[in-house]
């Protein structure tokens, strides 16, 4: 077989809501597709405790990026130690990515940008601008964005403007 393969892909180990999870993603991003799904053989699923023919693992695609989900078991968790961003150029991005993504998520875990989904996922919903604002030369002018930013849960593109000027 000669396909081509991203040289650094995210793993992301559920439980087993792999497939439930990529669908709900795929859901969410215009650019998205599942681009193949492995079961457990009976092998496999010996050494796991899954079931053959469950899922095992589904490659999908968001935006371009590669990702796997892996039906692994309830060994580990998601944390905050890892996270994936999504870069929007718009407040009706930003808006569009976080209505979504925190849908059914965790409240609590909401703060500068940062959400966690349902499935326990962290995504930064990062606006262009914000970095802009974070590593402008004027340094007065990054603290106020900076200061503006740790007051908000989802990131509101005026409100940093007006911080910042």
């Amino acid at each position: 077989m000669n396909a081509k393969f991203q040289r650094i892909t995210p793993f992301l180990w559920f439980d087993d809501q792999a497939e439930e999870a990529v669908n709900f993603y795929i859901s969410v991003f215009d650019n998205a597709r599942i681009l193949r799904v492995a079961r457990y053989s009976d092998q496999s699923a010996k050494a796991t405790g899954k079931s053959a023919g469950a899922v095992m693992t589904v490659d999908f695609e968001l935006d371009g990026q590669n990702l796997t989900a892996l039906n692994g078991g309830p060994i580990f968790k998601f944390n905050e130690a890892l996270s994936l961003v999504v870069h929007c150029h718009s407040q009706d991005e930003v808006d569009h990515y976080w209505a979504k993504l925190s849908q059914g998520g965790d409240e609590k875990a909401q703060q500068c940008g940062w959400l966690k989904d349902r499935f326990g996922v962290s995504w930064q919903i990062v606006p262009s601008l914000l970095i802009e604002l974070l590593t402008d030369p004027d340094p007065e002018k990054a603290r106020k964005a900076t200061n503006a930013m740790m007051q908000m849960k989802k990131i509101d593109l005026e409100a940093l403007r007006r911080a910042a000027a």
